[in-house]
């Protein structure tokens, strides 16, 4: 199992409880594709380089997690079409 990093900017406009949900169906994802999530580190709000969706700050949450190779592009394909997650990224961390 390989070590993989998932980072999202989620909406900053939405109600903590939304923000909370975003982030665990994020993780259910994670689970749901074989990969075991090891820790959610929560950034908070930032202001953003640029307007993504006429929309200057956003709160950015980094997931760390361990699966196998077909598990971040299964991800991927889910967080690409969540409500309220304005970028997103899966990285593989290295050893």
């Amino acid at each position: 199992m390989s070590k993989y990093e998932l980072a999202l900017v989620v909406n900053a406009k939405i109600e903590d409880e939304a923000r909370e949900a975003v982030v665990e169906k994020a993780k259910s994802y994670v689970a749901r594709y074989g990969g075991t999530v090891t820790e959610v580190e929560e950034w908070g709000k930032k202001r953003l380089a640029y307007e993504v969706q006429k929309m200057r700050e956003g709160f950015y949450y980094f997931i760390q997690f361990e699966a196998d190779a077909t598990c971040p592009a299964e991800v991927e394909r889910h967080v690409r079409i969540m409500d309220n997650v304005m970028r997103y990224l899966v990285v593989k961390k290295e050893a």
